[in-house]
């Protein structure tokens, strides 16, 4: 994996638990900072650190397109979207390290 490329993921406080939905250029660094509490805010807060879904993009531009449409979307097209790919719910961060 490149270290180094657009992404949109999925973090969980658990099995249908809490969500949030972000997008970064470096996804294990990006995850790793959610893990640690190193940033202030909703993940930190909700103990939000369980990455269940990823999607790697060509560019930023479609990255953050993505985000902003998952973002709006009801909270069971999201649960759809990760059980897809994971319906255990599996901590996908392990496997990128």
């Amino acid at each position: 994996m490149s270290r180094k490329q657009p992404c949109v993921y999925l973090l969980a406080s658990g099995r249908n638990g809490t969500l949030y939905a972000g997008v970064t250029a470096n996804l294990l660094a990006r995850i790793s900072q959610h893990r640690e509490g190193l940033t202030e805010g909703f993940t930190k807060k909700y103990r939000v650190h369980t990455l269940v879904w990823f999607e790697f993009h060509s560019t930023m531009a479609e990255a953050i397109a993505r985000e902003k449409s998952i973002k709006e979307w009801r909270r069971i097209r999201k649960i759809e979207l990760i059980e897809a790919c994971n319906p255990h719910w599996l901590d996908l961060y392990p496997s990128l390290v």
